[in-house]
């Protein structure tokens, strides 16, 4: 259990729940999560298949919405966080993307075939995810004390990935017993979804418990005025160091591509090779959030966080290096725990490091910043990738990709805070 300035009689007191693991709310809102991603990839287990086969779109057509969508979300971040830090009400506004990704699951079930109302489900439930986030994860970063963040953080990402898993089993599962009837798995997702929407509003604390130090919640009364978020020096060097890093990440699915051109193998085990990067993910997401929670220099400070998003690219770097030699078996097995460990040291343990640095009235836009910076930043580098690989071939292509990366952490290693970056005092 966590003890208050090593238990000192002259420590503060702690906040509320200081000394639980992990706090309920985490655990509510990864609850939440769970239930909401095994919704959520339900349907995305099925959706080609309906739309391609069922429907009969044509790939292109499925791609051109997916991909428009999913760029949205990015900058739909944006304007959840914002929502959310103008009255403080983040549950109200993480609770009005769940529901509207619920809500998306009906419209599937309502559009018969028509490609305008199956778009603008899809519209609906890219909206959704993308108000939710950022306040999801300030509601995290609010509910517990700043030394276990980390810890926080793995366990919401572990118990999310846990229903990423179980998404597509439940989809097909479904399908089995009722003879390929799509209608039946967006029913079932759309209940599922309601039943994370119910979590959320029951299990969900409105206001989350204060956290010690600068960054606790500010009084009740008039709210001063905040201080944009990029002219805070410590979280605009997070924010780049993010943003150069996630340039050169070329995609989750190149890799899969590059394995599966390698060895030869049929196009249907495409679709498995996540399932493998993911459950690697759910195993260290927790062990890697609390390494970066205890690990400290000589001074006493906490860099373990700028350390594990550094060593997570880094482990990124070697599934690269490692399809630049000749692909075997054992290299499919290397590339996806690489890449399982580069999500769980950087995914979030990158709000853990963040977090600190905003202010509780500021933190879910800030948060959004930064996940929006990031996601363009890693669209940028996939589009970039697969234009070099148009131009160049696929070897030199990722060999370009593993020199950027290379320097890129080279540099971010120079730009993170080399102390735990915290947040300026509001303005007067």
């Amino acid at each position: 259990m966590y003890l208050a300035a090593n238990g000192r009689p002259d420590a503060p007191p702690r906040p509320p729940g200081a000394g639980r693991r992990v706090p309920a709310a985490v655990l509510a809102l990864g609850a939440v999560s769970l239930v909401t991603d095994i919704s959520s990839e339900m349907v995305t287990a099925v959706l080609p298949l309906y739309l391609v086969l069922g429907l009969g779109l044509t790939p292109l057509q499925f791609g051109f919405l997916d991909g428009m969508f999913n760029g949205a979300t990015a900058l739909v971040r944006l304007l959840g966080g914002r929502l959310a830090d103008r009255r403080g009400h983040h549950k109200r506004v993480a609770g009005a993307g769940y529901l509207l990704s619920a809500l998306s699951r009906l419209g599937l079930l309502l559009a018969g075939g028509a490609t305008g109302g199956i778009a603008a489900a899809l519209a609906a439930d890219r909206l959704g995810k993308g108000i939710r986030t950022a306040p999801r994860d300030a509601l995290i970063s609010l509910s517990g004390p700043p030394e276990s963040l980390g810890r926080s953080f793995g366990v919401h990402r572990a118990m999310d990935t846990t229903g990423a898993l179980l998404g597509p089993l439940a989809a097909f599962a479904v399908l089995w017993a009722t003879a390929d009837a799509y209608d039946a798995v967006f029913a079932v997702s759309f209940c599922t979804g309601l039943l994370g929407v119910l979590l959320l509003v029951v299990y969900v604390p409105a206001a989350p418990g204060p956290t010690p130090g600068p960054a606790a919640a500010p009084p009740a009364g008039p709210r001063p005025p905040r201080r944009p978020v990029l002219r805070d020096p410590a979280f605009r060097r997070v924010l780049c160091a993010a943003a150069l890093l996630g340039a050169t990440t070329i995609g989750d699915a190149f890799l899969y591509l590059l394995l599966l051109r390698g060895l030869d193998l049929p196009p249907a085990l495409f679709t498995l090779l996540p399932l493998g990067a993911a459950a690697v993910y759910l195993l260290l997401a927790v062990p890697a959030g609390r390494l970066a929670d205890r690990a400290a220099d000589p001074s006493g400070r906490r860099t373990g966080r700028r350390t594990a998003f550094l060593l997570g690219h880094c482990a990124l770097l070697g599934a690269y290096a490692l399809l630049l030699a000749p692909v075997s078996p054992p290299t499919v097995v290397g590339v996806l725990v690489l890449l399982g460990v580069f999500y769980a040291a950087t995914d979030g343990v990158l709000m853990a490091l963040a977090a600190p640095a905003l202010p509780a009235a500021g933190r879910a836009g800030g948060l959004a910043v930064l996940q929006t910076g990031q996601a363009l930043a890693r669209l940028l580098g996939a589009a970039g990738f697969g234009a070099a690989w148009t131009l160049w071939g696929q070897r030199p292509a990722l060999w370009a990709a593993a020199l950027a990366l290379a320097g890129a952490l080279a540099a971010a290693s120079r730009i993170l805070p080399a102390a735990p970056p915290t947040a300026a005092p509001e303005a007067p």
